[in-house]
């Protein structure tokens, strides 16, 4: 199993035979309404998380804002359901941006990640295409206790709490991926 820095720089591409598994949730699918979701994923985090809070996708990340909670890192791509949203990030956070086409992960994202992950305040990740398989690299790379929380559209947010078995298996689904196709 390759660790998260021998990812760099490799272009990964989704096969369709690997597509089926991330169709079932990383981690604890939590349904309901956004204020629903957003209550029970503040007792997760009163509760269990020991490191940063990370979303991935332009609802979840607005929820969480708007519910209060302490977002570290936001990997957005200002579309929801693929029809575009209005750019937005709170005041004085930094802001990255990658180009990331859809069903792949760019050599180059991992380091945008890690610095957004390990910056001393918030910061956005603005990605030009799409952000949905960012969540693996996400998780390879966020610290133990972390929790990264994601859509499920038309059901909730999953929630993934960050442990060395979930890194373990994310590194090792990554290495099944295709090499290339990062366009």
């Amino acid at each position: 199993m390759r660790r998260p820095e021998l990812m760099r720089g490799r272009d990964l591409r989704l096969p369709r035979e690997l597509r089926g598994e991330l169709k079932r949730p990383l981690g604890l699918l939590i349904r309901g309404e956004p204020r629903e979701t957003m209550d029970a994923l503040r007792r997760f985090v009163e509760e269990r998380a020991a490191g940063i809070l990370i979303s991935v996708g332009d609802v979840t990340s607005r929820n969480i804002i708007r519910a209060g909670l302490p977002l570290k890192v936001a990997v957005i791509d200002n579309r929801v359901m693929r029809e575009e949203v209005e750019p937005w990030f709170p005041k004085g956070w930094r802001e990255f941006h990658v180009r990331n086409p859809a069903g792949t992960i760019r050599g180059e994202v991992w380091d945008v990640l890690e610095e957004a992950i390990n910056l001393n305040k918030g910061a956005v990740v603005i990605v030009e295409g799409e952000e949905d398989l960012l969540t693996l690299p996400v998780i390879a790379l966020a610290p133990i206790g972390s929790v990264v929380v994601y859509g499920q559209p038309r059901e909730g947010i999953v929630v993934v709490e960050v442990t060395e078995e979930r890194k373990r298996w994310t590194l090792e689904f990554l290495e099944r991926m295709e090499r290339g196709g990062g366009g």
